[in-house]
């Protein structure tokens, strides 16, 4: 990590949209706000997330693949952030001890304050369920002081689950509301680089403006249009009620 950037903030995306949709506008406000912002992207959604590049002729999985990284790129670059691609491949997404391990190594090199990351249960995409096993595995063995003794174990980061495209089914009961509004453009700018899944776009701009509604109806500024929604993992420490 820089010494200029304040901290860290992590996510671990199971395909190379999925960061996008659910946390583009956190990522982008803490890139904003002066943090050191990395996504890890365990596949590239080549197979069951790129509907739009296997509509064309002569496609393949290596054209998906290529495609799909490039969009990321774009999406990641439009938020500030830096992205890294394991390429363990989807549907399914299979994460063996190997790639906990490449996990882990990400998780030390950036030393994470918080890990963003898909809901512990979705019957919709199991791909989402392996990401969301293998981010909590990974913190742990990467907070074990005698695993790879010659890099720096990392503390306790908050795990936070983004909103899945199916809440209700998901068991998703937010308890975080994160005010987007000031970085809105720079998520659409990203959103609008997916264009395997372009199809998503308009959905997750009107989820942003609903739990914009709701933000300013719990207490939030008037001023709150946009906002993501988020379930914490651990327990929040304070010494304050409020």
């Amino acid at each position: 990590m820089a010494d200029d950037k304040r901290g860290s903030i992590q996510v671990i995306s199971a395909h190379s949209g999925d960061f996008v949709w659910r946390a583009g506008g956190a990522l982008a406000l803490y890139a904003e706000g002066g943090y050191d912002v990395r996504i890890v992207c365990l596949s590239y959604g080549e197979r069951g997330e790129s509907q739009g590049l296997w509509k064309q002729d002569g496609m393949t999985v290596k054209k998906a693949k290529a495609g799909r990284r490039a969009e990321a790129v774009a999406a990641a670059e439009a938020l500030g952030a830096d992205i890294t691609f394991l390429d363990l491949g989807d549907y399914p997404l299979r994460i063996d001890a190997t790639a906990v391990d490449r996990i882990v190594a990400e998780m030390r090199a950036a030393q994470p304050q918080v890990l963003l990351t898909h809901v512990a249960s979705d019957p919709y995409n199991r791909d989402h369920n392996a990401a969301h096993e293998a981010t909590l595995l990974a913190r742990q063995v990467a907070q074990a002081a005698g695993h790879d003794p010659g890099t720096t174990p990392i503390g306790a980061p908050q795990v936070l689950q983004f909103e899945p495209h199916q809440p209700e089914q998901c068991g998703f009961v937010p308890n975080l509301l994160l005010d987007i509004t000031p970085v809105f453009e720079r998520k659409r700018k990203a959103m609008e680089c997916m264009g395997a899944q372009s199809h998503l776009m308009r959905y997750y701009t009107d989820l942003a403006l609903r739990r914009g509604v709701q933000a300013v109806r719990n207490g939030g500024r008037r001023s709150i249009v946009q906002a993501e929604a988020y379930q914490r993992v651990f327990p929040v420490v304070g010494q304050e009620l409020l």
